[in-house]
Order: C-alpha cells, then structure tokens, then sequence
C-alpha cells in the first residue's frame, strides 16, 4: 500500500479527475457533500471552505494504490474501511470527503478528495503529512496482511514522471557505481560521466562531512531520499569495504584444493566482498579478517606437515 498527497484548490478538477468514467471510476464512499452530480460535489466543498478563507487549498487529494496481488481480496467494503481508517490516522476527521475507485490500472488503487476545512472551520494540519503517511501505510499493510512490494526493484519506471524519474535514475546509477568503486575520486568520476553532479554538506564552518546532495536534469536529492543506504556515511563505509576487499585478493591463494576447509575460505572471503552490504559494522568486519587470517595459517602448516619426513 502506497499513498501519494497532492493539495489544491480546483475542487470541480479534482472531483472531475475522481469520477472520471473514461478510468471506469466509481463513487465507494463519501461524506457531506452534494450528489446530483460533479459539479454539486465541487460547489460543496467550496462552500465548507469559506468557513475559513485563509486556507487557500483547501482541497486535499490522496491516491492510495495497492499491489495487483492484492486484487482478490479488495472488495469496495475492504477498500473503504482501509480509506477510512488511513484518513482518521492522518487527522483527517469530521470534514467532507468522497472515495472513488479506479479501474484503468493493473494494480487496483482509489483516490480521496477531502476538505481541509472541517466542518467546524478548523484547518486540517498538513504537517509531515507524507512522512505520517509513509508510517500509517506500511502499519494498515502490515495490518490487513497485504504485499509489500520489493522495494525499488518492482518500480515501473516508464511510468515514472519528474522528479520521481530523476531520482530512480540516480539510485540505479549509484548502485552500479557505489560496488565496483574502491575511492570517491573514482565514484565522483563515474556519477559525472553520467550526468550527476555532487555536492558534499559540512557541519558548520568545519571540513567534517556530514550529508551528501546530487543533482541530475535540474532535480537536488540527499542521499537518503535517494535510497537510505546512499546517505554519505554509508557510501563511505561502502567504497572502504571495497577496498579492503581488493586487498585481501591480492593474498589469495592462486591454487586451491576442493577441500572442506577451502570452502569455508571461498566464504569468507567473498562475505569480505559485500559490497553493500550497509549493515555490516567495523567490529563484523575486523571479526572476519582475524577469521580469515586464522584459516590461512592453519592451511599453511597443514601443507608444511605434510612434506615432512
């Protein structure tokens, strides 16, 4: 479950874009408004939103999109009661609202028009409203027991408009460049040559790194809106990971025997190599390198044992 926010103050556009019936939309729920027809449902809510004229878009509208494997089970009665509970969790209570289904799409999802100004006047706060969204969504999806998609992999990205394709092009750019970059001046080389430029964020007037920001066709992100494994610091930890890895290559072996004890050095050698593998921690990593260099000696002296006489 997934929900995006939008504001405004075209009420009669919003309500036209809902009911459209070239997306085989149907009216599932509403709440104090007018239904004779669009236009009746569009002067209701500008009505309620002279109750406080301060609000400029007082029209609020959220799509709530679900995964096509969730279809079987998401009757209109499920839909609306997840719709219903999403609003009261987000604060939005006692105002006008309508719910309208749409069909046009392979994954089934609804759209939610409602009045920022309740029906006594007051404004509904809009504050950190996505970020209280992205929680409530991912608490009804654990709760209705519904898919949770796989992440970023799962995105359509032909389907994607700005800056949300600007943004799905940066993280697929830095997942390829971030695993086979050993040093910044290399990683900061390959971004360019792709288009992204970046800037480094220092805490107050000091030289100490604190945040990262890249620029593709115009847009700004911070590493974590890209991905939360793309924040500075887990870059860096990433491109030394790198780097230690190569180093252990160079002392590998060259010949191995297929051996029990061999295998276990193939893993951890190539556990060693997780390039992003962001929740490893330095006491993980030194644990594996004294693993390794144990096995080692003890290869040796086996091989020394047996040429002796």
């Amino acid at each position: 479950m997934m929900a995006k926010i939008v504001k405004g103050s075209g009420a009669r556009g919003i309500v036209d874009y809902i009911l459209d019936s070239k997306k085989q939309a149907t009216l599932i729920d509403y709440q104090g408004v007018l239904l004779n027809d669009n236009a009746s449902i569009a002067r209701s809510f500008i009505a309620q939103s002279r109750l406080n004229p301060r609000v400029n878009k007082f029209i609020g509208h959220i799509s709530l999109s679900f995964s096509k494997q969730d279809l079987p089970r998401l009757t209109d009665e499920l839909m609306i009661q997840i719709g219903r509970e999403y609003m009261e969790k987000m604060g939005i209570r006692d105002t006008q609202y309508i719910i309208g289904r749409h069909y046009d799409k392979e994954h089934p999802h609804v759209h939610i028009a409602f009045n920022r100004v309740d029906n006594n006047g007051r404004t509904i706060s809009d504050r950190n409203d996505r970020y209280r969204s992205e929680c409530i969504c991912k608490e009804l999806t654990r709760k209705y027991g519904l898919y949770f998609a796989n992440g970023k992999e799962q995105v359509k990205t032909h389907r994607l408009k700005e800056p949300d394709k600007s943004r799905y092009e940066i993280y697929q750019i830095l997942k390829r460049e971030v695993t086979r970059c050993s040093d910044w001046n290399t990683l900061l080389k390959g971004l360019k040559a792709e288009g992204i430029d970046v800037r480094f964020k220092y805490k107050g007037n000091t030289n100490e790194i604190q945040g990262i920001v890249f620029t593709k066709n115009g847009y700004h992100f911070n590493g974590s809106t890209i991905d939360r494994c793309f924040s500075y610091s887990k870059i860096d930890r990433a491109l030394k990971a790198n780097t230690q890895g190569e180093s252990q290559q160079q002392y590998e072996p060259k010949h191995t025997q297929t051996s029990h004890l061999d295998n276990r050095e193939s893993e951890l050698i190539s556990g060693s190599l997780g390039l992003l593998d962001f929740t490893s921690s330095p006491d993980i990593d030194n644990q594996e390198e004294a693993e390794f260099r144990r096995l080692m000696q003890h290869k040796k002296k086996k091989k020394t044992r047996g040429f002796k006489l």
